[in-house]
């Protein structure tokens, strides 16, 4: 008898069984990646674990006896600082006692040292041996309230909306982070200047291991320490650089440059601030004193322990950190024989995120970008470095005050720090003196393509022991017309170029568009 399946049926059959095969291998491979990715976290966690602790046992650190004399110098110069801004400030001592989850139990304003049941954990900042140095504890949780060895809060900025959440009971205050699988995705350092209590005084060298480093503290004394650096990976698509592509600027390579739409593969740091006050106040020359008493006063008294705890030395603030995009190997970023191309650029929302094109924020960040694709892909490494300090610090309110003050009058680049001055008492807040300490973080020591032309940022790096062997300016054909006022204004008051500086009278005749639907 003839079959009854035809041949076309067969063919369906046998491609529905290689299909059904080709997603369980997909399946099955999606998981082995998924359990590769788990190992490599974990690995590279215990790798820096590791490295970390033989850095404790060799000499490339700074030694116990320097660090106990950098440590007493500046104990002795901020001593009388600290004691008279506490006379000031005459509040009763508390006996300390394990915070309620209860919005009626006692609220503790504030602790002094010595006082009952106070014990913080060890913190010798800047200290080669991790268990000399400790973790940063700043948690007021029950278990952790009377062990703290710092002032503040954990996640900046955003430890408002943690209060929130708390207050909503949207979340348990109880609740505990759950780190399994969070480990670093790319190993970093250790370096020697992460023992060196000048060279990075504004993060914590350790925050990106420090759950798994302090774990004793977290199993035997139930004491929680979390991250305050994560490191992870992920692809970068930006509009831009399908152009980029497409003229020839960008070559895919599928490894950086992956595909012809100029995707791009990223390693990603992400970290919060840390204060190490003695060491922030030195590096801006004044004391410490004057440093805790102003930070007290200009948060509207928030913290007061920075006034009572002279002791403890270490500050979490409340304001936005920063993000590393590294192009090409991490381990590349630190090792002195490779080409390093590097842009440090400050948030601008409204250029960067939304294309305003009064400025030339988002066309620099896309060279910056760019220049460290190309980089990394010459062999190189390729570093953009996004800092949170909107309008120069100074807040967006502050930024339209001002772009009002422009638009109103006649936007000449003449008179383009004037409107802010009048405005905020200040041309600039961002204070460039602590941006070089992820430099020091991420184990750079030269920069061989520095892409911008602030001569705050280089001035800041150079003076760190950092040299910049070439400075890149944006090119002409990337600034957007009516951002000439703001870059011809800079380049007038010192920035860096490779072009044209104009003249006083040649400034006065820069000026910016109008508005089209003002006083019409």
């Amino acid at each position: 008898m003839a079959s009854s399946v035809t041949p076309g049926h067969d063919v369906s059959s046998v491609l529905s069984e290689i299909l059904s095969n080709i997603k369980a291998l997909q399946r099955d491979n999606s998981s082995l990646s998924s359990a590769i990715d788990a190992i490599n976290g974990r690995v590279n966690m215990l790798a820096g674990i590791k490295q970390v602790q033989e850095v404790a046992t060799d000499g490339t650190a700074i030694t116990e006896g320097k660090l106990k004399e950098n440590e007493e110098e500046m104990t002795k110069k901020t001593a009388d600082g600290v004691a008279d801004v506490q006379e000031q400030y005459e509040i009763a001592p508390v006996t300390a006692s394990p915070r309620r989850s209860s919005v009626n139990s006692k609220i503790i304003l504030t602790s002094y040292p010595g006082q009952a049941g106070v014990d913080p954990i060890i913190m010798n900042w800047g200290h080669k041996d991790p268990a000399q140095r400790g973790p940063v504890v700043v948690s007021r949780h029950t278990t952790s309230i009377r062990r703290r060895n710092a002032i503040g809060a954990h996640g900046g900025s955003y430890s408002i909306y943690h209060a929130l959440a708390v207050a909503s009971k949207t979340l348990n205050i109880e609740h505990k982070p759950d780190f399994t699988n969070t480990e670093p995705a790319a190993d970093i350092g250790p370096f020697p200047q992460w023992s060196d209590p000048k060279k990075i005084v504004s993060m914590d060298p350790l925050g990106h291991l420090a759950p798994w480093l302090f774990k004793s503290y977290i199993d035997n004394d139930n004491v929680e320490i979390r991250p305050t650096i994560a490191v992870t990976k992920a692809h970068m698509i930006l509009p831009e650089l399908v152009e980029s592509v497409k003229a020839g600027r960008l070559v895919p390579d599928g490894k950086i440059c992956i595909n012809e739409e100029g995707e791009l593969a990223v390693t990603k740091f992400a970290v919060e601030p840390v204060w190490y006050l003695p060491g922030v106040a030195e590096r801006f020359g004044i004391d410490e004193g004057t440093l805790r008493r102003t930070l007290f006063e200009e948060t509207g008294g928030s913290y007061p322990e920075l006034i009572t705890r002279g002791d403890i030395k270490v500050f979490l603030p409340p304001i936005g950190g920063l993000t590393v995009y590294c192009f090409g190997d991490p381990a590349k970023m630190a090792d002195p024989n490779v080409r390093l191309a590097l842009r440090v650029h400050d948030e601008c929302n409204g250029s960067d995120v939304f294309g305003s094109d009064i400025c030339t924020c988002r066309p620099y960040l896309i060279f910056g970008v760019e220049e460290a694709v190309k980089e990394a892909q010459n062999g190189g490494s390729g570093v953009v470095i996004y800092f949170r300090k909107e309008g120069r610090a100074l807040g967006e309110v502050t930024k339209y005050l001002v772009y009002n003050a422009r638009k109103r009058g006649i936007d000449r680049a003449s008179e383009y720090f004037k409107r802010t001055e009048n405005i905020a008492g200040v041309k600039d807040m961002r204070f460039q003196a602590l941006m070089p300490d992820i430099l020091h973080w991420l184990g750079i020591t030269k920069i061989d393509r520095m892409l911008s032309m602030s001569n705050m940022k280089h001035d800041a790096i150079v003076s760190q022991g950092i040299p910049i062997k070439e400075r890149v300016p944006i090119p002409d054909e990337m600034i957007p017309d009516d951002s000439r006022v703001e870059i011809d204004a800079k380049i007038h008051a010192g920035y860096f170029t490779t072009g044209k500086k104009l003249t006083e009278e040649e400034l006065q005749q820069v000026q910016g568009r109008a508005w089209e639907d003002v006083d019409h």
